[in-house]
């Protein structure tokens, strides 16, 4: 990948400042990618979650966590992942940035070996019936066409390996129990209730 395609002036200003401008050419030059591998692929389906950045028109930021069951993120290509939208809040605050300006960050991390691997792509949003067939429970399917794939240092990471999975996360043949959150009087013919 060009290194030109991969830093703007704003990073090329502080490498410049702190003396890592040789040391950041290298690692783009030769880690960064713009198409999944069999490691990255093997990263993301074995993820049971990862942490999606994304903006406003306006560019203002948002950061979520998504989480499911290890495989929810499918690889459909080496440059196209798909991702389901389950049940939430309502606020839909990273979908509707999505609709805005779809350009999104993914950071998938195994904490056990411990790897950080992170996604930049072009996302758009789907509530086709196909799509979301290949998602049970899911209420849309995220499309991300992968502009930028590496690996990024660990050695910050702590061990925080994952004891059991969330009983909310959906599964095949069964419904995940209601939040409490949702049975709070002051939601009652705002939310949609699976078991109510």
């Amino acid at each position: 990948m060009p290194e030109r395609d991969f830093y703007h002036q704003g990073a090329r200003r502080v490498q410049d400042a702190l003396e890592t401008r040789p040391l950041a050419d290298h690692i783009a030059g030769k880690y960064v990618t713009e198409d999944l591998d069999e490691s990255a692929t093997g990263i993301i389906t074995a993820a049971p979650c990862f942490y999606l950045a994304t903006a406003d028109a306006q560019g203002f930021p948002d950061c979520s966590y998504k989480g499911g069951l290890p495989g929810f993120v499918h690889v459909v290509t080496p440059d196209l992942l798909r991702f389901p939208s389950y049940d939430g809040n309502g606020m839909f605050r990273s979908l509707g940035n999505i609709l805005e300006n779809p350009r999104i960050g993914m950071l998938f991390i195994d904490y056990a070996k411990p790897i950080k691997l992170r996604v930049n792509g072009i996302a758009q949003l789907s509530t086709e019936g196909a799509l979301l067939d290949a998602f049970p429970d899911a209420d849309a399917v995220v499309e991300v066409r992968v502009r930028q794939v590496f690996e990024n240092c660990p050695r910050y990471l702590h061990d925080m390996r994952c004891e059991s999975y969330s009983d909310y996360v959906p599964r095949p043949h069964r419904t995940p129990p209601d939040p409490q959150w949702k049975l709070k009087p002051e939601y009652d013919g705002l939310v949609r209730l699976r078991n109510g």
